[in-house]
């Protein structure tokens, strides 16, 4: 990527639209129950009512902390990012990004080339933007997404559905899956792989995983992202942070290797670069570097609170005061830093 050197006029489009859409599909109901009158089934029906309520109640109570709400499922879990409209708002512009980033595509696995996916998991779905998407391109297959939070949209695709679970915990699922995709899971699961034995054990034989992740450290070709600036700072902050909560934020340098050694084959990784900003003189880079902006710099609150108050003992004052001049630097179009996406997947063996 090379700099782009002149001065950059305000564009009247800067301004970040809402990207979130609801996805609107006719909902089908299930079957239902043949009435009775057996009174001892009605308490039956009435006591898992009351079961089902109280398990969605609990799901639902949100823990807040430092003003931000988080996941109540399985709340000990080490999940350090926030579940509320604003992180919701940028998990859509984070899809957005992604989209741009691969040329519109949703994934760079070589998948239905011969036969139609039966079923495919979004494990760690969010608001379940590319779960809609994929399912609404994909007809025929049955989606499921998986997330701790219970924030995804109630108009889906007939062919779409979501369940709220802990994708650490071992995989119960009573069938297999043809595609297996997860998007930005860095710093969220403690045990990669584990998560990729799993993902193997859930393949039909062909079937395919891809993860796509960030990495840390924000990298620089030269030299103008200097040692000890606050973009480096934050950069190794965040490593020793999700280090400290058996997470770390330099997971996916190692994806190719861990899908290798869980027995994946035709494993491909391809690395692209987000700009911090509109720095690069490239059209593709500079509107890169325009959302990866927003994605990041915009909420750097939500992103770091927990890992800084809880991981290193910081106050939220001094959290608030350090991010400050962490986006100054984000900002800086003179600092022509970029952070590496990678892209990995691979193919379970055929039987």
């Amino acid at each position: 990527m090379t700099a782009d050197t002149e001065p950059e006029k305000k564009q009247g489009g800067d301004d970040v639209a809402d990207l979130k859409t609801a996805a609107t599909a006719t909902v089908t109901e299930g079957d239902r129950q043949a009435p009775t009158t057996d009174e001892s089934a009605l308490q039956a029906e009435d006591d898992a009512a009351s079961s089902t309520a109280s398990i969605n109640s609990s799901i639902m109570a949100y823990r807040t902390e430092n003003g931000r709400t988080y996941h109540a499922f399985r709340e000990s879990i080490n999940y350090v990012l926030p579940n509320d409209s604003s992180e919701q708002e940028r998990l859509d512009l984070q899809h957005h990004l992604f989209t741009l980033t691969l040329g519109g595509k949703l994934y760079l696995s070589p998948i239905g080339d011969d036969k139609p996916l039966s079923r495919a998991l979004d494990a760690g779905t969010g608001t379940g933007v590319w779960a809609i998407d994929f399912a609404d391109a994909h007809p025929e297959t049955e989606v499921i997404g998986i997330d701790l939070s219970p924030i995804q949209p109630n108009f889906l695709p007939t062919n779409l559905q979501f369940q709220v679970d802990d994708l650490e915990d071992e995989w119960t699922f009573s069938y297999n899956f043809d595609f297996i995709f997860a998007r930005m899971m860095t710093g969220s699961i403690g045990d990669f792989p584990k998560f990729f034995t799993q993902s193997f054990n859930a393949l039909s034989p062909g079937g395919w995983v891809e993860c796509q992740d960030i990495t840390f450290p924000a990298q620089c070709d030269d030299g103008t992202l200097k040692k000890d600036s606050y973009i480096d700072q934050w950069s190794s902050l965040m490593i020793e942070a999700t280090n400290k909560f058996g997470r770390t934020a330099e997971s996916a340098k190692f994806y190719k290797q861990q899908m290798i050694d869980a027995g994946f084959v035709n494993v491909t990784e391809v690395v692209y670069k987000w700009p911090t900003n509109r720095w690069p003189a490239d059209p593709y880079y500079k509107e890169l570097g325009f959302w990866c902006n927003h994605n990041i710099a915009g909420e750097l609150s939500g992103l770091s609170m927990v890992l800084f108050t809880r991981g290193l003992g910081w106050s939220p004052e001094e959290v608030e005061v350090f991010l400050a001049k962490v986006r100054t630097d984000m900002k800086d179009r003179h600092i022509h830093a970029w952070w590496p996406i990678h892209v990995v997947y691979g193919q379970k063996p055929e039987a």
